[in-house]
């Protein structure tokens, strides 16, 4: 592969048009020279062109709701299957979710023949770093997470600005490339982000203690509450279970792939939780007292605000 990579000459694909694909896709416009989209939903593919949010999506034709995995297939046989002929994509953007990506990860080896550049957003990292260290050399693969987002999905909620100052994590694989790197240090400047590098392991662990357990936490208020009590909902409510409101399909694959480490976080959540429980029952209120201000530095450290 060629050592330089230059984001406004290329040609950017991007698979899955949901909010954080949508986005991305959004944020990176006019920063590339091409850009485009492939989906399973052909009324995300329309909104899309219909925008301008993309250059060309794939596949074109309009059909049912198909898996990633299909839409993929279809739409990389209508680009060349070498590097000799037709349109070639010079980095493949993966935002669908986790088992989506690994299932299309897969599957290109049959689809790309030519060197590319292979990244994903996903929200967990093993098992995809895992599944991009199989592929063949013509390949070369680097892991991202954008650590932002929003609890309505799909692209009509989609924002050019949502990565702005967020923090975006690269997780480089020993065979990923200076170019690979290149590249997506170029995105991340380009859509206002701040890159951290670190491992898989390392973001899996971190992860599921600031956003795979706060996700269970708001579901577990949000259905521990009776529906009558909606009366006398205030913002306090609403912040602390918005989370709840995320489809349940966006987030099973990160459940599953990072489950001991959520297991882990839900155990040190729970023993703080009871400890506060303890102390309640016991009328221990000088103690409870003290767990609710080191309770209340923590928050201040963790913010930035202390």
């Amino acid at each position: 592969m060629e050592d330089g990579f230059t984001l406004k000459n290329s040609t950017i694909g991007i698979f899955g048009l949901g909010l954080m694909g949508g986005s991305l896709a959004m944020g990176l416009k006019g920063h590339c020279a091409r850009l485009i989209g492939f989906d399973s939903d052909p009324s995300t593919l329309e909104f899309a062109l219909s925008k301008e949010i993309v250059s060309s999506a794939l596949p074109k034709e309009p059909r049912d709701r198909v898996s990633g995995a299909t839409a993929m297939a279809e739409a990389q046989s209508t680009l060349a299957p070498d590097a000799s002929a037709g349109e070639r994509i010079d980095l493949l953007i993966l935002a669908t979710p986790v088992p989506t990506i690994i299932d299309i990860l897969r599957q290109l080896p049959s689809m790309i023949s030519y060197p590319c550049i292979v990244m994903d957003i996903g929200s967990t990292k093993r098992d995809i770093l895992q599944a991009m260290s199989t592929l063949p050399e013509n390949f070369d693969p680097i892991g991202g997470h954008p650590i932002c987002g929003k609890e309505k999905l799909g692209l009509e909620n989609a924002d050019a600005n949502l990565f702005q100052n967020a923090p975006f994590v690269v997780t480089p694989l020993e065979r990923t490339t200076y170019r690979a790197k290149s590249a997506i240090q170029q995105i991340i400047s380009a859509i206002g982000a701040r890159q951290i590098e670190m491992n898989a392991d390392n973001h899996d662990r971190i992860l599921a203690h600031t956003s795979h357990l706060p996700f269970l936490i708001s579901s577990s208020l949000a259905r521990s509450t009776p529906h009558e009590f909606s009366s006398l909902i205030g913002s306090g409510f609403r912040s602390t279970s918005r989370l709840a409101a995320t489809p349940s399909s966006m987030m099973m694959g990160v459940l599953k792939s990072n489950r001991e480490n959520i297991l882990n976080a839900i155990g040190q959540f729970g023993n703080s939780l009871h400890e506060m429980e303890v102390a309640l029952q016991n009328e221990e209120y000088s103690k409870l007292e003290d767990i609710l201000n080191q309770s209340r530095k923590s928050y201040l450290l963790l913010s930035g605000n202390y």
